[in-house]
């Protein structure tokens, strides 16, 4: 594709911050002593802290996977103003971190005032720090475990899905049916993932293992023509120079056999200094504010292995913090699976995000995926001329061993509204290409807005989210799906063996959702949620056995029920109904029916040593 010359201090931002961020850990700041939550003192620890203090500041913690139920917990919280020191752009948290969240500010005492004075927001809060409290308390007990190593048994978990009707299982092209998933393999017909999850900390370093037992059924998948047309789209040949068919990931193609495998699904060891978390090994990333999806990087496709480095507290910078505020960053690198032109290419990632009131925080990320099998080696050399690389380069140096690959740039920000602070919160969510930011060139860039109530004015169990979303800007640009998530050399583009790591939406498409829920607990709740997408007829080209137009249409209507029996045992139950129209594929409006049933143990009171 045709790239324009542009430089930009924009993608220094992460970079610096991430040096300059190590540097100034080693300042002996108050906020910055081991063990202390932002804001308490040295001579408070010294004679009254708690062991939370000595335990969770000093020592290793796991992240809470990103599919948790603490997300959604803590933004609420956050968006009812009990809470502030929340950093929506950059997750997974770990278990310190939230805890440092919530004492922070003294949640407890601003919600039992809220409380007291009547508040229509207080009896949820109550409810909401309750749970997370109760969820977290089982990190804080016994001594400092200086040598001690500490082993829980987070969740075992098993979960059945029928599925009705023909599925989309193509997040590159037509669309998917199941998002946000972790790129788990379905079908029509019965699936069923059963797993576990488990950490062991021992003073500042961490194991984390969860994985899963996979089955879905076989199906048709795409026809040969199908698979040809689209493989002429993404500019793959559909043969070898043998006339040998290239099976791509992201690619369907029939037929398609049965599944039956064990899958980790996150598996990391990790260790802590100086607030940051450095580790390996495959882990989750949630990139945006958005609760339906995330521009730079979600949980829609597999996880990858990733180097990672990751500064988990707010750090504040002496004189400068008064005008930006406390900071966070995130470094991540690893090897992108499933692509087969160029072969097995690298990605990196880094991000910082801003929050100089207690009410708006703002970040900038940058994505670069570079080398690759029979285009430019993956070494430290081609690592770090991609990573400083502000240039686009013209076409002879794209498609040489000089590339430096292709960049995303992206900028998110969240900002609780004036006057109505404690019930809305706006937020975007943005990603450009061949742009250092979408901050730089806005007719470029993709979009993902939202708009979230807290509670609904006398029904104060209720809270409704809506999202739109599009990587379809207005720039002759993107046409053909060949801008946003693609790139001329990168074809296979955004993709984690098939599906993308970043939004579900697509290449080039429009849609949005909305959330109703309504809050039986602090982590149980009814809700009932519809999702849109529509491909551009531009992009994916009508059937290929008549003159029908092209483009997809999918729209669905989901039905969720979340319940705990006990403190250590929950249901959680789902319903969806699907249309979906995609004449390229197959004729006329298809249906799919999806109900889940997801029965989860916590048994780390009971299954810890």
């Amino acid at each position: 594709m045709n790239v324009t010359k542009r430089s930009s201090l924009t993608p220094f931002i992460p970079i610096a911050v991430l040096i300059g961020g190590l540097l100034l850990s080693r300042i002996p700041l108050l906020a910055e002593q081991p063990g202390l939550p932002a804001g308490a003192s040295q001579s408070v620890a010294d004679s009254t802290s708690p062991a939370v203090y000595c335990e969770q500041g000093r020592f290793g913690s796991p992240y809470i996977p990103v599919d948790s139920w603490v997300y959604p917990a803590m933004l609420r919280l956050y968006s009812m103003g009990f809470v502030d020191d929340v950093f929506l752009g950059l997750r997974p948290w770990t278990r310190v971190s939230v805890r440092h969240m919530l004492e922070a500010k003294d949640t407890r005492i601003l919600i039992q005032d809220a409380v007291a004075e009547g508040a229509s927001s207080a009896n949820e809060a109550e409810e909401l720090f309750r749970a997370l409290s109760d969820e977290l308390d089982r990190d804080e007990s016994g001594p400092c475990p200086v040598r001690r190593i500490k082993s829980h048994v987070e969740s075992v978990y098993s979960v059945a899905r029928a599925i009705t009707g023909t599925p989309l299982r193509d997040s590159y092209h037509l669309g998917s049916t199941i998002i946000n998933d972790y790129g788990r393999p379905y079908e029509g017909g019965f699936n069923d993932y059963s797993g576990a999850s488990g950490y062991s900390t021992a003073g500042p370093f961490t194991l984390y293992e969860r994985f899963e037992f996979q089955r879905a059924p076989s199906a048709a998948g795409y026809s040969p023509a199908l698979a040809q047309t689209l493989s002429a789209l993404d500019e793959v040949p559909y043969k070898n120079a043998s006339g040998v068919v290239t099976k791509q990931a992201t690619i369907p193609e029939g037929p398609i056999a049965s599944t039956t495998q064990m899958r980790v699904v996150e598996a990391y060891a990790s260790a802590q200094y100086l607030n940051h978390i450095f580790s390996f090994g495959k882990q989750d990333n949630w990139t945006g504010p958005g609760q339906g999806g995330a521009m730079a990087y979600s949980n829609n496709a597999e996880d990858i292995y990733t180097f990672r480095i990751n500064r988990i507290e707010p750090l504040p910078i002496p004189f400068l913090s008064q005008i930006i505020g406390p900071f966070r960053y995130d470094f991540m690198v690893g090897s992108l699976k499933g692509h087969t032109s160029p072969e097995d290419p690298w990605m990196h990632l880094e991000k910082v995000s801003f929050r100089p009131t207690d009410n708006l925080e703002f970040g900038f990320e940058r994505t670069v995926i570079w080398g690759g099998k029979g285009h430019v080696p993956v070494t430290i050399g081609t690592f770090l001329r991609s990573f400083f690389s502000l240039v686009a380069p013209d076409q002879a140096v794209k498609f040489s061993r000089k590339d430096p690959g292709a960049r995303f740039g992206s900028f998110d920000f969240s900002y609780r509204l004036p006057f109505v602070r404690n019930w809305l919160t706006l937020y975007t969510d943005s990603e450009a290409h061949d742009d250092v930011s979408p901050t730089d060139a806005p007719r470029h860039a993709s979009v993902r807005p939202g708009l979230y109530l807290s509670h609904v004015p006398g029904i104060s169990k209720l809270d409704i989210r809506v999202e739109g979303v599009s990587t379809d800007p207005p720039t002759s640009r993107s046409q053909g799906g060949q801008f946003e998530y693609f790139e001329g050399v990168q074809v296979q583009g955004y993709t984690s063996n098939g599906a993308l790591f970043g939004d579900w939406i697509g290449r080039e498409d429009k849609g949005g959702q909305g959330w109703i829920t309504y809050h039986l607990s602090g982590n149980e709740w009814l809700q009932i949620s519809a999702r849109n997408q529509k491909a551009d007829k531009d992009f994916i080209p009508g059937s290929t056995t008549s003159k029908i137009q092209g483009g997809t249409t999918l729209n669905d209507l989901n039905f969720q029920m979340v319940k705990r029996i006990g403190k250590d045992f929950e249901i959680n139950a789902n319903f969806s109904y699907e249309e979906w129209k995609a004449p390229i594929y197959l004729p006329g409006l298809q249906t799919v029916t999806n109900t889940t049933i997801q029965l989860i143990w916590f048994p780390a009171r009971k299954v810890s040593f």
